[in-house]
């Protein structure tokens, strides 16, 4: 199993309306898994702060989250999502090898 599929399974335990992760390492260091885009849509957010979602998700990945290099977080309330509709998309890597 990947770990794209592993972080998906995981957070499919928030039980998300929405959810799509994306494998984003092509775009910060060639040949490894380190770099994720998750893009969350949960009842379960309603009411938290983005703060609180992101803790939720981390809580939720458990020992995962120290298996990859970085994990950029979109995360949505249904009534969010269906005023938004698309994540935004990410910006290029800073820094970190490409070589």
């Amino acid at each position: 199993m990947s770990m794209q599929q592993r972080i998906e399974s995981s957070l499919a335990l928030l039980q998300p309306q929405h959810l799509q992760v994306l494998d984003e390492s092509h775009m910060h260091s060639r040949g490894q898994q380190t770099h994720y885009k998750a893009v969350l849509v949960s009842e379960q957010f309603v009411g938290l702060n983005s703060v609180k979602r992101h803790q939720k998700v981390y809580a939720t990945l458990g020992e995962l989250m120290g298996q990859f290099h970085a994990l950029a977080l979109h995360t949505y309330t249904p009534e969010e999502w269906s005023k938004v509709g698309a994540a935004p998309a990410s910006p290029t890597c800073a820094g970190g090898s490409k070589g």
